[in-house]
């Protein structure tokens, strides 16, 4: 039987926003993952310095801009956590279920797998999963030089269109009056106004 190839999308989400998507949607193209499991933090521990919109806005606006698409999910593993979480402890919980290491992508933001050195048990994740990180065509991936060889080794990269946008800057926008629109899915932007997220951000 042919081995089921999953994609973790891991990440924050606050908000969720189409540079995520893209990324997500590339990767599951380039490497031919199956299925594609968006996973929002819990209480992120690297995040303490600045508030975390509730868990809850962030899972459900992952839902509802995922809605419709075969081969995306939206996991609580992290958000029901009782303890602080981690991505090695996430990683080893989908393992659990029977997918092989081989077959497990982890798909996180450039800037993030820059820092992945400062993150819990960061030496085992390559272990467990391959990872994958994202960067503009032709563009040179600065810093990633600097990270252990056997970090290195096990990270794939894939192209996506250039795309400046990021949660910061939408909670910015949202703040300042600016609209979001184009930005965000159309549902996700109306679950931001409708619940008043990010207006004293």
């Amino acid at each position: 039987m042919k081995a089921i190839k999953t994609g973790i999308m891991g990440g924050t989400f606050d908000p969720i926003h189409y540079g995520h998507l893209l990324a997500a949607e590339e990767a599951r193209i380039n490497l031919g993952i199956d299925r594609l499991i968006f996973v929002p933090t819990g209480d992120p521990p690297h995040k303490h310095n600045r508030n975390i919109t509730p868990a809850e806005d962030r899972y459900a606006m992952t839902l509802l801009a995922t809605a419709g698409v075969l081969e995306y999910s939206v996991s609580r593993i992290e958000i029901d956590r009782t303890e602080e979480t981690h991505t090695v402890d996430t990683l080893r919980a989908f393992l659990d279920t029977g997918i092989r290491p081989e077959d497990l992508y982890f798909i996180t933001g450039l800037d993030a797998m820059l820092s992945i050195t400062s993150w819990f048990e960061y030496e085992k994740i390559p272990e467990l999963c391959t990872l994958v990180t994202a960067r503009r065509p032709g563009y040179p991936v600065s810093g990633i030089e600097k990270l252990p060889e056997f970090i290195r080794s096990k990270l794939k990269y894939i192209e996506i269109p250039q795309f400046a946008v990021s949660s910061t800057e939408i909670r910015t926008r949202v703040m300042s009056g600016k609209g979001i629109r184009f930005l965000v899915p159309h549902l996700v932007e109306i679950y931001i106004e409708s619940n008043n997220l990010y207006k004293n951000f």
